[in-house]
């Protein structure tokens, strides 16, 4: 049984390691990637105008310029509010080009808007592949959950699928990985190359006698001093594993849960417990090429949210609005200028407007539905730390590190036994 396991652990984590390296580096960088793109680009974020009693544009008349500047676009996401000393953030997609049925070309998908006079202060592509100062904390966040895999058929999911595949994987390598650390005897009647490999794995002298489990199971958890490269580097990689198990668990499991939300988890949660309707998560997108064009402007979408918000008693202002044309809904946020960055979600109340008839479609609101509804409003939270603030980002931070020298380590140990099987292979040819 050992030895199945075994193999198992070798090639899924030789299937993950790759991934899971970068995913853990970028993941590190990302828990901070509001205020690091803040500090890279503040010819992006600062405002121009700044005379704090000069008068601001209505957000709406911020759309309306963007669009009559450049009819191919169209804005999908606005602030209702402004941050203090900041621009605006504006998200926009292409329009679709009568004369061909296809989206228009469009070369960026943020525009950067002085409030004060409607300027139009930079554009990006948000997600581009690239390392200059503009876009690579977009490019980073990409990665982390996508890997940049490429748009086909006009569904941009792929890369999102497969990292929720890759979090599957090391989900159940997570229990046989534990499995492999239980104290097992050293086998004797081995190779000495093979014995020697075996030892390192269960570190049980032939000679130990009778021990505990707990002896038996404790250098399992501890990390030789002075020991060989080698041995430290596997010691590295067990060690850390088990007295990181917790927290590597929640990652997986959570990035199972965000890539794989509509496809795999809520159905599975939805056999097992009560689970809310969400307009977003329940209704099927369409292809990229097929937007849903809305009936009802954004004006008329927000009044709608913001009448059930305060029918509701919500005191949070509209701090944001989205258009999700693949959905065909609008999507208004309520909260403070600023609180959106490090809440995770948690901290946002969301009520959602239907594109074509106006009528209100439901919402989210943070710790309220049912235990599943709850469950998987924490998937976010959890995976990104924001659940416990500024302590919870710099954990994350760390567990980033860990999961990518996890699979470094990892990859240095099966190099290492592969040489040692190809030398015996080769002795044994020899003899």
């Amino acid at each position: 049984m050992r030895n199945i396991f075994v193999l198992i652990h070798r090639w899924a984590g030789l299937f993950i390691a790759v991934f899971l390296f970068i995913a853990g580096l970028t993941g590190a960088v990302i828990s901070w990637d509001h205020e690091l793109d803040e500090w890279l680009n503040p010819h992006l974020y600062d405002r121009r105008v700044t005379d704090p009693n000069a008068a601001l544009l209505p957000p709406l008349d911020l759309v309306d310029k963007l669009e009559k500047a450049d009819p191919t676009a169209k804005v999908t996401m606005l602030p209702l509010a402004y941050e203090p000393g900041h621009t605006a953030e504006l998200s926009v997609e292409p329009r679709i080009d009568p004369a061909t049925g296809e989206l228009y070309p469009l070369d960026y998908n943020q525009a950067f808007v002085e409030p004060a006079t409607g300027e139009i202060v930079g554009k990006r592509y948000w997600g581009r592949i690239s390392l200059d100062s503009e876009n690579l904390l977009p490019f980073l966040y990409k990665l982390h959950y996508s890997m940049h895999f490429p748009t086909v058929a006009n569904i941009d999911n792929w890369g999102v699928w497969f990292m929720g595949i890759v979090g599957i994987v090391w989900l159940f390598d997570c229990f046989v990985g534990f499995y492999l650390t239980l104290p097992q005897r050293v086998r004797r009647n081995v190779s000495a190359g093979a014995a020697v490999s075996d030892a390192v794995l269960d570190d049980i002298p032939a000679s130990a006698g009778r021990r505990t489990w707990w002896q038996r199971w404790k250098p399992a958890w501890q990390i030789k001093r002075g020991a060989s490269a080698y041995r430290i580097n596997f010691d590295v990689h067990r060690a850390f594993g088990l007295w990181l198990w917790a927290m590597l668990f929640v990652i997986a499991f959570t990035s199972v849960s965000m890539n794989l939300s509509t496809e795999v988890v809520r159905p599975i949660l939805s056999s097992l417990s009560s689970l809310t309707p969400d307009a977003f998560d329940d209704r099927t997108p369409t292809p990229l090429n097929k937007p849903i064009a809305p009936n009802i402007s954004y004006a008329a979408a927000i009044d709608t949210a913001k009448q059930e918000a305060a029918r509701r008693g919500w005191t949070q202002p509209a701090g944001s609005a989205y258009y999700g044309q693949q959905h065909g809904l609008y999507a208004v946020m309520f909260f403070e200028p600023g609180d959106d960055h490090g809440s995770g979600g948690m901290g946002v109340n969301m009520l959602f407007v239907d594109g074509r008839t106006g009528a209100l479609a439901g919402g989210r609101v943070p710790w309220e539905g049912t235990a599943a509804d709850i469950f998987m409003q924490l998937q976010f939270p959890l995976h990104s730390g924001r659940i416990a603030g500024v302590p919870g980002r710099i954990l994350l931070s760390v567990m980033g590190i860990v999961v990518a020298i996890l699979s470094a380590t990892g990859i240095v140990i099966w190099f290492r036994k592969r040489q040692a099987r190809l030398a015996a292979a080769y002795r044994g040819r020899r003899a």
